[in-house]
């Protein structure tokens, strides 16, 4: 049966979703920021600097309105990492704060059991299961893939061009390419796309935002409809494979079930199919808005596109579509000199760590040609190293090599409004205007 233990909801079962039942307090003698939030809108529309003072003042805190101890030196980031036996992810797909009752009584469907398996599931059975989801990311697939993707970037950014000299670039290209891409390495037939789409689109107001207790029944109802879909179409695919990674997946499963089991196999399209595109989403944005307002490096990479996987690391460290995640101690420790007890939750600010002068030369420049650009935090580190990292560099690289060879008059619509959505892990606009000659 689940439990409380020290503030935290923690369940037997691994399941995918597992929500606080209260805000965790303060381990003793840790410092306390009482007002700090990364859901305040001062934070939301620029953190670096909020997160540099933040990592100066006390790189081990605990903040009060959000109830985790904040985490903001890369050594330390990088401890937390590599020592997955103290500091499990087994929380970092759950909802910040209690969810309204409402919303428990949706997700209470006894067909909702998607469970832990790759992001939030612990070891050993982390590093069991990984061993057949990273061979359905190989060089092969991979390879297998890229001229769809610059087929397919193609064709929406000359349909983008052929609007006229201006469009918003979210909804012509950033936010349906990733989607595509991600549900065509699945298997998902593309007349669903929209459908899936519209699921996914909240998904990460659930587990990174502050929703209120309306949006988190929409949202469950549409997570639950979404989970049927993927176990349907595993049930499909079971019986009708494709070269696919779900019929992969299946496959292994076949071979061995004690070691990927069935469940597994539909939890692993339910997760991926949201990782793998959403944060794409974002990082295509990033890097048009870190390179068209630096009209110099902008003019590098359309001369010489080498230039452009750096460039993309470097975006990933200055402007990162992801700058926080998660973590709970699952023993007594001590970090940065503060003593947590188990079951301390901890956020991993990787805003903080990505401009860190210890690590990085000039870290609040932007540099194209930075050697060490790709030492940033922005994929994790070690055994939880993000599974798609190659796949969303490689769909940021191609967008670009597209880009600078079609427009390389393009430019950023001057007096736009850029928002963010309000949660404490994906960043990028929501809209991005753009024009060109």
């Amino acid at each position: 049966m689940p439990s409380t233990e020290k503030g935290i909801f923690v369940s037997s079962k691994n399941t995918y979703h597992v929500a606080p039942t209260n805000v965790a307090a303060a381990p003793s003698g840790c410092p306390i920021h009482q007002t700090w939030s990364p859901l305040s809108e001062e934070y939301l529309t620029d953190p670096y600097p909020i997160a540099s003072q933040l990592r100066e003042d006390h790189p081990v805190f605990y903040a009060e309105e959000l109830g985790y101890v904040v985490v903001t030196r890369m050594q330390d980031i990088e401890h937390v990492f590599m020592n997955p036996d103290i500091y499990a992810s087994s929380n970092v797909q759950d909802p910040l704060y209690p969810l309204a009752d409402e919303a428990v009584e949706v997700l209470s469907a006894p067909d909702f059991d998607p469970i832990a398996v790759m992001s939030n599931r612990p070891e050993p059975d982390h590093g069991r299961i990984r061993v057949y989801t990273r061979k359905g990311f190989s060089n092969r697939r991979l390879k297998t893939l890229e001229q769809y993707m610059r087929d397919r970037a193609e064709e929406l950014i000359d349909q983008m061009i052929a609007s006229g000299k201006s469009a918003e670039y979210v909804a012509a290209v950033a936010f349906p390419l990733p989607a595509e891409i991600v549900f065509r390495f699945i298997g998902f037939p593309k007349a669903d796309d929209v459908m899936i789409k519209s699921w996914c689109a909240e998904r990460k107001a659930f587990s990174w935002g502050k929703p209120t207790a309306e949006q988190q029944v929409e949202i469950s109802e549409h997570m639950l409809s979404y989970w049927r879909y993927c176990r349907d179409f595993v049930a499909d695919r079971r019986d009708n494979r494709t070269d696919d990674f779900a019929s992969e997946l299946l496959d292994a499963h076949d071979a061995n079930n004690e070691e990927l089991t069935y469940r597994e196999v539909e939890s692993v399209v339910y997760g991926l199919s949201f990782a793998g595109h959403d944060p794409v989403t974002n990082l295509l944005c990033n890097t048009l808005l870190c390179l068209l307002s630096r009209r110099d490096q902008w003019d590098a990479i359309c001369a010489d596109p080498s230039l452009i996987p750096n460039a993309v690391e470097e975006t990933l460290r200055y402007e990162s579509s992801q700058i926080a995640w998660r973590r709970v101690t699952i023993e007594d420790t001590t970090l940065g000199g503060v003593d947590l007890p188990a079951g301390t939750p901890i956020f991993l600010n990787f805003a903080a760590a990505n401009r860190s002068p210890e690590s990085f030369e000039q870290p609040d420049d932007f540099d194209i040609h930075r050697p060490n650009a790709n030492r940033h935090m922005s994929f994790g580190k070690g055994i939880h190293l993000c599974l798609g990292a190659g796949l969303a560099k490689m769909e940021a690289r191609i967008a670009l090599e597209v880009l600078t060879q079609k427009l390389p008059s393009l430019r950023l619509a001057e007096n736009q409004e850029l928002t963010m959505f309000p949660n404490i892990t994906f960043r990028g606009p929501e809209t991005l205007q753009l024009e060109w000659d």
